[in-house]
């Protein structure tokens, strides 16, 4: 998670090379009609989705192994403008492809930092292309440290849930979009080319984002990104099944990749579990931890290594974007 400065938000109006984006009160009543008609529909085929399977930690862990060892390959760190990510890349987009996935690499041609790698998109080629659900993190570290939790945490957990998916291979109602963003660490530069990239027909299809950044804070709690919206329910479901009474993530608002996504109008929530704030005396006796100490003690630091993780909180990620894809996506019977 990129540290707090004033980004600029994306302008409504603005064309971009991808058109403007319609006003939802200018649009006719039918249109509306059909629209929530459209949404109750999905909301009914939602609770009737089958079960989600159970995410390997393990495979998830592995995978940032992975990450560890390319960062100790290529200077200690992950930056958008250097080998590490780019390595980092190539390792992702062929365990995507190695699994059935057609994969693209989306150079950021304004807007990123000098040098800054590619977005890898990768989409499971099922389900209704006008109803998109999209999952993403960014995968850039800071030039400090390998970037285990942040945000190979994130990374790894949304590879597995891909590879899940494409193993499973389930039915699914709703199509499911996969994102590794380029130089968020720089101001959340890739996601906000990405979404000034897309039409408005395209940013209509996308009917939620799914954030994950520092989903394994080792001091950490669980915070969802809007948690009262109605596109956080299915990930507020999954951990209050589990007993652990999540909060908004107020720490990180604006400040990943789900605030351009937010910015154009597009639904938007996610996991995290802290970064630098502090954890309260409330919430130590709720989740546990050291209270007045930062969720992530070594966030945007070098001892952001595999010791820097939280197998729990990893563990309940995971399983939790398993969830939501479920929900928002697989058909049921």
């Amino acid at each position: 998670m990129r540290r707090r400065f004033a980004v600029a938000s994306l302008s409504l109006a603005v064309v971009l090379g991808c058109g403007t984006l319609p006003a939802a009160a200018a649009a006719p009543a039918d249109a509306r009609q059909t629209r929530a008609l459209a949404d109750t529909a999905r909301s009914t085929a939602a609770v009737n989705a089958p079960a989600a399977p159970d995410v390997d930690v393990t495979k998830v862990r592995a995978h940032l192994s992975e990450l560890s060892a390319i960062a100790s390959r290529n200077g200690g760190n992950r930056r958008s403008t250097g080998q590490g990510y780019r390595d980092s890349v190539a390792y992702v987009k062929g365990r995507l492809q190695a699994a059935g996935y057609t994969v693209t690499e989306q150079p950021c041609t304004s807007g990123c930092t000098s040098g800054a790698g590619p977005n890898l998109i990768a989409e499971w080629p099922q389900g209704d292309a006008n109803n998109v659900y999209m999952f993403g993190a960014h995968l850039d570290g800071v030039s400090a440290g390998p970037g285990m939790n942040d945000n190979g945490s994130g990374s790894a957990a949304l590879l597995e849930n891909a590879l899940t998916l494409a193993q499973q291979n389930p039915t699914l109602r709703n199509r499911v979009r996969f994102a590794w963003w380029t130089d968020e660490e720089q101001g959340l530069n890739g996601s906000e080319f990405y979404v000034r990239s897309l039409s408005s027909t395209q940013r209509s299809r996308i009917r939620a984002y799914y954030n994950f950044d520092m989903v394994a804070s080792t001091n950490g709690g669980y915070f969802i990104n809007r948690i009262t919206s109605s596109a956080a329910a299915p990930m507020k479901a999954y951990w209050d099944s589990l007993g652990l009474r999540p909060e908004e993530n107020t720490e990180g608002a604006g400040r990943s990749d789900d605030y351009p996504f937010q910015q154009a109008g597009i639904p938007t929530s996610g996991y995290a579990m802290g970064a630098g704030a502090r954890k309260t005396s409330a919430q130590a006796t709720k989740w546990g931890g050291t209270a007045g100490a930062a969720y992530d003690p070594c966030y945007h630091r070098s001892c952001d290594t595999l010791s820097n993780i939280n197998t729990t909180g990893l563990n309940r990620a995971a399983d939790g974007i398993a969830h939501t894809l479920w929900q928002q996506a697989v058909a049921g019977s």
